[in-house]
């Protein structure tokens, strides 16, 4: 997967991010930082990316952006309440104004009833609200990863904008 491939995608965010002086933070687990990866590939991100936190284990989940182990146990840490969790976490760890979050089954094993491997929830949001969308993608692993961030990457400028 060529970083490259994101930068009209982040650069538009860029612009997006820097015109209302706003910030970002990535919470991701399927991804293992590629959308942070993506974001810092250009010169300037210092001025809107703040922060990103790799959580792929449920204990990072927990001990970096606070998601409740219950929750976890509960509806499994690929879902649509820890996706949440995770935006909600990211925005109350770091001082910024929009947060993304990733968790999924990029493959090739890791697949349970229900959630098939390309099973990827991603959230995204402010203090004013996050916003939550499963996706089900085609593919090897690098697919996977490589489609949860140009989605990520999507919905961060249409909040953005």
């Amino acid at each position: 997967m060529e970083i490259l491939s994101f930068e009209p995608a982040v650069l538009a965010l860029a612009d997006a991010l820097r015109a209302k002086a706003w910030r970002l933070a990535t919470a991701e687990s399927c991804t293992g930082g590629l959308i942070a990866a993506a974001c810092t590939s250009v010169a300037g991100s210092s001025d809107w990316f703040e922060r990103g936190f790799v959580t792929y284990s449920n204990e990072a989940k927990q001990q970096l952006i606070g998601v409740p182990a219950t929750l976890i146990a509960a509806h499994g840490a690929v879902s649509e309440e820890v996706a949440r969790a995770m935006v909600a976490g990211a925005l109350a760890h770091a001082p910024v104004q929009l947060a993304v979050a990733v968790t999924g089954i990029a493959g090739p094993g890791g697949a349970v009833p229900g959630k098939p491997v390309g099973t990827v929830w991603l959230a995204w949001g402010t203090a004013a609200g996050i916003h939550a969308e499963r996706l089900q993608l085609a593919g090897d692993r690098g697919a996977v990863r490589a489609g949860t961030v140009h989605a990520a990457l999507a919905r961060l400028l249409g909040a953005a904008a």
